[in-house]
């Protein structure tokens, strides 16, 4: 049955639902520890300079804030989320003045250090029978057109942003998987989703090789280049009238009516309005620690290619795909031929830690040989750079928007399980709409004003992750 693919292929949307598992009778019996976790444990606050192949092409860094002042709108994060927030309120309301306070550059984080597929839909339901067909061909006709929308901004903005809405493939590891792919890509065409199935031919064509059994192609996906998108909406937000200063980490938030925001360098914003848009970050301001749990993920990618030596892998397509585990490898080539690869096993670090690892060199070998056994040609190159992000899981895989806090005046939008490089632009424009009371036109979609599933601190969010990740790691497909 079609229906059951959500359980021979759970992909990485699951993993964490073994944490909740996991951690829901300890924490039952020791609510005392789960609830003064925090305060005897404070999250240390670290920012990591983005060393990614990405990070050459992000905009040059805006000075810091040096005066206090007084916003409409404080905009927490440089990100896709904070930067399409911004841009979309003043879009919004003219007159509002917005500030965005990013602790670093923006891009930075997540949005300047991910695997670049712009994927449709959300984790939770890419590729899943949600047994919901009709709420998720509005979801999946939102987010194609959200493609739509970017391509058009940055066209206005005359940034190219390297955007190819050429269609993305999740390949099957085995043949019992892609059994279970091609029935539910036959229910879902029936209920009028623009999806294929390829064969293990189709797919040996399209991409060069023979290491999968088959895949499912979604035509309204695609790729484009991270750290120029994240130029584009900062651009276009500045160009729209937000004020945009970098190095200026916000240490402290104080909420009312009117916020009070404390800036490492001792300057202080006041804000009728507050946007949470730190992702995995956010839990170091005290917000939603309960939401996601940061887990690192690991990229690398290839010097420029020779054409002859693409030629003889048989890329043809030049698709990115990712496969169909539950720690699943992601991989693109870009437009000067150099392929990327990211994703296999993740790791978290005690206490939602976002420094950089010290045992990272084995997940970048892991990423290596993986690349080698998909292109057998590329088993002896090595990578020109290597870089490690955080992804901020919910325990659903199911993203989060909306507005919180005692006078409704604190947005956020969070979870989104790597499928972030689409849909935060979408919550930029969901934050914007509730920001500015136009919110109601958002009410049919599930992610609105709500928190994703409730996850314990610690010790017991630690050991619940590495109990989900030993579970899917015994459950995942053996590669040969």
């Amino acid at each position: 049955m079609a229906s059951d693919f959500r359980e021979v292929n759970p992909r990485r949307r699951t993993f964490l639902k073994k944490a909740a598992i996991a951690g829901a009778g300890t924490v039952a019996a020791a609510a005392g520890i789960n609830a003064i976790a925090p305060i005897v444990m404070p999250e240390e606050t670290v920012f990591e300079t983005n060393r990614s192949y990405w990070s050459k092409a992000l905009p040059p860094m805006n000075p810091a804030l040096e005066e206090n002042i007084d916003v409409d709108v404080a905009v927490i994060g440089g990100g896709f989320t904070g930067l399409s927030s911004a841009y979309y309120i003043r879009k919004n309301s003219p007159n509002k003045r917005v500030a965005v306070l990013e602790a670093k550059t923006c891009g930075n984080g997540a949005s300047g250090r991910n695997g670049a597929m712009m994927l449709t839909m959300t984790d939770d339901r890419f590729m899943m029978w949600s047994g919901e067909p009709e709420l998720d061909k509005r979801i999946y006709e939102l987010t194609v057109g959200n493609i739509a929308a970017l391509k058009e901004i940055s066209a206005g903005a005359g940034m190219d942003c390297e955007i190819e809405q050429i269609g993305a493939l999740q390949v099957c590891n085995t043949p019992e998987i892609a059994g279970e792919g091609k029935s539910y890509i036959e229910r879902a065409r029936e209920a009028g989703f623009p999806f294929e199935y390829w064969t293990k031919e189709q797919v040996s064509a399209a991409l060069g090789t023979d290491a999968y059994a088959g895949g499912l192609f979604d035509p309204g996906s695609g790729q484009l280049h991270p750290g120029k998108l994240v130029g584009m909406w900062k651009a276009v937000a500045q160009s729209a009238g937000a004020e945009i200063y970098e190095g200026a980490a916000v240490v402290h938030v104080e909420e009312g009516r009117v916020h009070s925001l404390t800036i490492a360098n001792g300057r202080t914003v006041r804000a009728k309005s507050l946007v949470i848009a730190t992702n995995a970050y956010s839990s170091k301001l005290g917000y939603l620690r309960r939401a996601v749990a940061p887990v690192f993920d690991y990229v690398g990618i290839t010097p420029p290619l020779d054409p002859r030596l693409i030629a003889e892998i048989g890329w043809k397509s030049r698709i990115p795909f990712n496969d169909s585990r539950t720690e699943v490898y992601y991989l693109g080539i870009t437009r000067d031929n150099r392929i990327h690869i990211g994703g296999g096993p993740v790791d978290y670090s005690f206490n939602d830690g976002l420094s950089d690892r010290t045992d990272s060199a084995r997940r970048y070998a892991t990423i290596q040989r993986e690349l080698g056994r998909i292109f057998p040609k590329l088993a002896g190159v090595d990578f020109e750079t290597t870089w490690s992000g955080s992804v901020d899981m919910s325990l659903d895989g199911s993203p989060a928007v909306g507005v919180m806090g005692r006078f409704k005046n604190v947005f956020y939008g969070i979870g989104f399980s790597g499928h972030g490089v689409n849909l935060t632009s979408v919550f930029g424009r969901i934050i914007a709409d509730l920001e500015t009371n136009r919110g109601e036109q958002w009410n049919w979609l599930p992610f609105v004003n709500r928190l994703p599933p409730y996850i314990p601190n610690e010790p017991f969010r630690w050991l619940g992750i590495q109990v989900a990740l030993d579970y899917y790691r015994r459950k995942d497909p053996v590669t040969p």
